[in-house]
């Protein structure tokens, strides 16, 4: 690794604003983040569609909430391969152009679902939709972390993941629409369906988003073509095997949370999908300040607090929110602190792991460490529902939210702190 990456910024007086990393920002910068952040909106809305709907497919369909979480884990699975295969075709043929590669892929994973007949299809096309998913949330990181500052990349991260909160909720709008009008088994057809717009993007990215300066040199002055394996040789294994390993465990406590909340509160609280509605509003709205706030105390703080404070109270927030006996109206208010400790901690995962890596193999590393999350957290819904058949679906997203949550903070401790390193070709 270069000792340019090495180079440590010092914090300054105008560096401390939540905004500071906008307004530091070109034209082609600004640019780069709107569309950034446009397509981890629409990736948030289209895979959070399902957790929304698995209560419905299990009526319509009668499918047991085992099948129902493999299907969750088989779409986090395929993000995984996704978003390695699509972070070294980034390093190979351009951040931007695999940028609306992925775009395409679940935006179409989205439309085929809408017309699924069995769980079967649904597997498959949702695994198409995961394709896509997992290589667009790696490339766009990897791009905005590119073109920002050293000493903001923590604030433009937290609010690169905000945007996921956003289109969570543009999710549970859609279902209350969708379910208001239609009947159940037309709602989420319609759901999937409108899942297909981001196709949209990809004509802004085409237009608007030029490569990042530094990978365009990186990319030129190579003198040959990077292996997909680089990121195993002795200069990158630690920062791959550790930076697996931490998203693994922050990854896993946010799906095996997410994926069945909606649920948990249906059976367990007897409210409706409808009535449901302004719980998830609480938990999303606490989700999208968690990101900001993170990534504001990633570049005060530095990366490892944030991922040892944040863990310790989302697995005692994860216990507490499934295991006491409290009114809903009380439900409503924890979701907000559950939500805000659940998330927060990704604003400081993407700046570190981007940190991890030199530029020629940034893509293929973050591609590679974040989705390592996905593929292996990504079996945990399925084992929450599996865990069902002998415990309670509380008992089970505590349980699992509980190992993810303390292998991210033994992790941690591990980790070097890389806030405020700058990139270089």
């Amino acid at each position: 690794m270069s000792s340019a990456i090495d180079t440590i910024v010092e914090e300054n007086a105008d560096s401390v604003g939540l905004f500071a990393f906008y307004r530091t920002m070109d034209r082609k910068g600004r640019l780069t983040f709107w569309a950034c952040a446009s397509g981890w909106t629409l990736d948030g809305m289209d895979f959070m569609l399902f957790p929304l709907v698995i209560g419905t497919l299990v009526t319509v369909w009668g499918m047991d909430l085992a099948t129902a979480g493999s299907i969750s884990s088989l779409t986090l699975l395929c993000s995984a391969a996704g978003g390695w295969f699509a972070g070294y075709a980034s390093d190979r043929i351009g951040r931007v152009k695999t940028m609306q590669i992925t775009i395409f892929l679940f935006s179409v994973g989205s439309l085929l679902s809408a017309v699924a007949q069995d769980p079967t299809q649904l597997a498959i096309f949702r695994a198409i939709l995961g394709l896509g998913f997992g290589g667009e949330a790696a490339v766009a990181a990897v791009t905005l972390s590119e073109v920002v500052g050293a000493r903001y990349r923590g604030r433009a991260m937290g609010f690169y993941q905000s945007s996921y909160a956003i289109g969570w909720t543009l999710a549970v709008l859609i279902q209350v629409a969708a379910f208001a009008m239609f009947s159940p088994e037309i709602a989420w057809r319609v759901m999937f369906s409108i899942g297909a717009l981001p196709a949209l993007l990809i004509f802004f990215v085409r237009r608007s988003v030029q490569e990042p300066q530094i990978s365009a040199e990186a990319k030129a002055g190579a003198k040959e073509p990077v292996s997909i394996l680089a990121i195993f040789k002795i200069a990158h294994l630690r920062s791959t095997v550790l930076g697996a390993m931490l998203t693994i465990g922050a990854q896993g406590g946010f799906y095996s949370l997410m994926t069945w909340l909606p649920q948990f509160l249906r059976s367990y609280h007897k409210i409706s999908i409808i009535g449901s509605a302004p719980y998830l509003f609480s938990l999303i709205s606490g989700c999208f300040l968690g990101y900001v706030t993170g990534g504001w105390l990633s570049d005060r703080l530095g990366r490892r607090p944030v991922f040892l404070i944040f863990s310790v109270c989302a697995a005692g927030l994860a216990y507490t929110y499934t295991h006491l006996s409290v009114s809903n109206d009380l439900v409503l208010i924890m979701g907000f602190p559950l939500g805000f400790f659940a998330s927060g901690y990704y604003s400081a995962i993407m700046p570190c792991l981007n940190e991890l890596y030199s530029t020629a193999v940034r893509g293929s590393g973050v591609g590679f460490t974040y989705n390592a999350g996905r593929a292996i957290g990504g079996l945990f819904p399925f084992f929450v529902g599996f865990v069902t058949a002998y415990v309670s679906l509380g008992d089970a997203i505590s349980i699992f939210a509980g190992i993810s949550y303390g292998l991210m903070f033994l992790t941690a401790l591990l980790l070097r702190e890389t806030n405020g390193m700058v990139l270089s070709a």
